[in-house]
């Protein structure tokens, strides 16, 4: 963004943990300045307006008092997910440009009124999806478009951590595929660019489990093109834990990938067809940087950049809620014991 425009002015909407975060990616990201910070508990509030260093910033606990006092460009929701359709909803209706937490609502239902709102209201909306704005998740998506496996047939996610998070979370249903895979079915997605179309889900809360209900799941996911994705996940895994990202294999008709979801790959590709077996050889990865990369400051900084240039975000609603979809879908199949379409629209 070019240093001469002015910077984008933004309300914070909910400063609880996640609100720490935000502010100290925008800081990196640069070209946003806080006008106003609003949250249920005004004392929140004020302690993220001092942290940020804003000159003067409107504190309160009521967004639309906050959003005539300030009048501001844009509006970043941390909220819980229960208050992202009335925080977005209020947002678009004051004019206001939209970047949100994950998920990006609570029901289908209500997503597909907050792109609708969106789209009738001219705005950005956008939803933090900070896992795909890594640099090794941007390296395999390239090394997969550019062919290195053949085509794609299968991706397996594996993900297993037990953090002890304390509020909301322990007590959410379906905690795992409602308020965690969210991040590892996006990131399906993006390393695909294949949307799914149907999946069976089967979710548990096993023994030992400090979450009220469904701390555990296993999916597989039909994607377009003939590709399958399956997941398999706890957060309530105690000991040899993958990293946040879990771990990938990829699987091409011609070669294998492996991602720790981190700075670990491994690759090998079809070098000959020999008899009794095949000849294979290493497959390296891009070490080249992409200009979106970043999590969190990478993503706040192409949403400032799309709202003052006119353009896009990768997260735009209209395309997040496909990701939000496989999630309803899978919550859906593990309800029902079968089988789900999905359906964004």
């Amino acid at each position: 963004m070019s240093q001469s425009l002015n910077p984008l002015r933004v309300v914070l909407v909910g400063c609880g943990g996640m609100a720490g975060c935000w502010l100290d990616a925008a800081r990196q990201a640069g070209g946003v300045e806080w006008v106003g910070f609003v949250d249920l508990r005004e004392e929140a509030a004020r302690r993220r307006a001092a942290e940020s260093g804003a000159r003067n910033p409107v504190v309160g606990t009521k967004l639309e008092t906050v959003l005539r006092a300030t009048r501001p460009d844009a509006v970043f929701d941390c909220t819980v997910p229960e208050a992202h359709y009335e925080v977005t909803l209020t947002a678009l209706a004051h004019g206001c440009h939209v970047l949100g937490e994950k998920p990006m609502a609570d029901s289908m239902e209500r997503a597909r009124a907050m792109v609708a709102a969106a789209q009738k209201a001219g705005r950005i909306y956008a939803v933090i999806q900070n896992r795909r704005y890594g640099a090794p998740i941007r390296r395999i998506r390239r090394l997969i478009e550019a062919g290195g496996l053949g085509q794609l047939t299968t991706v397996h996610c594996d993900f297993f951590l037990g953090p002890h998070f304390g509020g909301f979370r322990e007590q959410m249903r379906h905690v795992l595929l409602v308020d965690m895979a969210i991040h590892l079915f996006d990131m399906a997605r993006y390393l695909t660019g294949s949307d799914a179309t149907r999946v069976w889900c089967k979710s548990w809360n096993p023994a030992g489990s400090w979450y009220a209900h469904g701390a555990s799941a296993v999916a597989v996911f039909e994607m377009r093109n003939g590709l399958v994705f399956t997941f398999r996940g706890s957060w309530c895994a105690r000991g040899l834990s993958t990293g946040w990202n879990g771990e990938w294999r990829f699987l091409g008709a011609e070669g294998s990938a492996w991602w720790d979801g981190g700075d670990t790959f491994r690759a090998e590709r079809l070098i000959e067809q020999v008899h009794g077996g095949d000849k294979m050889g290493p497959l390296t990865w891009e070490a080249r940087a992409d200009d979106k990369d970043g999590g969190h400051t990478g993503l706040i900084r192409e949403f400032v950049e799309c709202v003052r240039n006119g353009q896009v975000p990768e997260t735009i609603c209209s395309d997040n809620i496909k990701s939000l979809a496989m999630v309803f879908g899978a919550v859906e199949s593990a309800e029902t014991g079968r089988p789900v379409e999905i359906k964004p629209e």
